[in-house]
């Protein structure tokens, strides 16, 4: 399998594996999939079967055993660790299932921190910060820290921080899995709008079949490969 020019990750040949005591266990076998400009997706399976794996690897943040990752049609494995981090800071956005943003610092310095860490300006980086969390519905929250903000909002100002730097693609692992249904469904609305609106593709690794259904394509992991789902599954 070989890159094409709209993809914006490809795996070619990917194969990963994990030492248990004594035992090798594969969790990712030869496995090639390339995500497309614009593309929503959706990758389900069950409790251990390489999801987060395969999504730190799509990343950049960590490296396979065997076959390629390219970012942007850049072969990721050969880069040094500190171009690596460029690269992935100006193509790549991450969204977790704990927002992981910093306590300490308001909303809006959280998604300034993209742009800082690029050598955007500091005044040039948080007018962008305020920008993006108008556009995920929180400018009356800039100056809030997390602790002050709902599960929800918190996940949203992890969205616009992942945002930042206009990435070509939002990985996303599990990122309605500490909300509320209601408070999901609402988080769904917005990467649906984000994704339509702006053309950004969103990776998301997910348990919950009411979110798969609404992305473009679902692929499940199974047995070490990346396996299509049957279209009757979307919405």
């Amino acid at each position: 399998m070989s890159t094409e020019p709209g993809a914006v990750i490809s795996c070619v040949s990917v194969s990963k594996a994990y030492q248990q005591g004594s035992q090798t266990v594969e969790v990712l076998r030869d496995l090639s999939c390339q995500i497309e400009a614009g593309e929503l997706v959706a990758i389900i399976g069950s409790s251990g079967s390489g999801k987060s794996t395969l999504l730190n690897l799509m990343g950049g943040l960590d490296d396979p055993d065997g076959g390629d990752i390219y970012i942007q049609g850049q072969a990721v494995r050969p880069m040094s660790e500190s171009a690596r981090a460029r690269w992935r800071n100006r193509h790549l956005g991450f969204v977790y299932q704990f927002h992981h943003l910093l306590a300490e610092f308001s909303a809006q310095e959280n998604v300034a921190i993209p742009n800082l860490i690029a050598g955007v300006e500091r005044r040039e980086a948080t007018r962008r910060a305020a920008v993006l969390l108008d556009r995920v519905g929180l400018s009356g929250r800039l100056e809030h820290r997390p602790s002050a903000l709902s599960g929800g909002e918190r996940q949203r100002v992890a969205i616009a921080r992942a945002l930042a730097t206009s990435p070509g693609c939002v990985l996303m692992d599990e990122p309605t899995g500490n909300l509320d249904p209601a408070t999901a469904a609402q988080v769904l609305g917005l990467l649906l709008e984000l994704n339509r609106d702006l053309g950004i593709s969103f990776v998301i690794v997910t348990h919950d079949l009411a979110i798969a259904r609404h992305t473009d394509r679902i692929l499940e992991l199974r047995n070490g490969q990346l396996l299509p789902v049957a279209d009757d599954l979307h919405a």
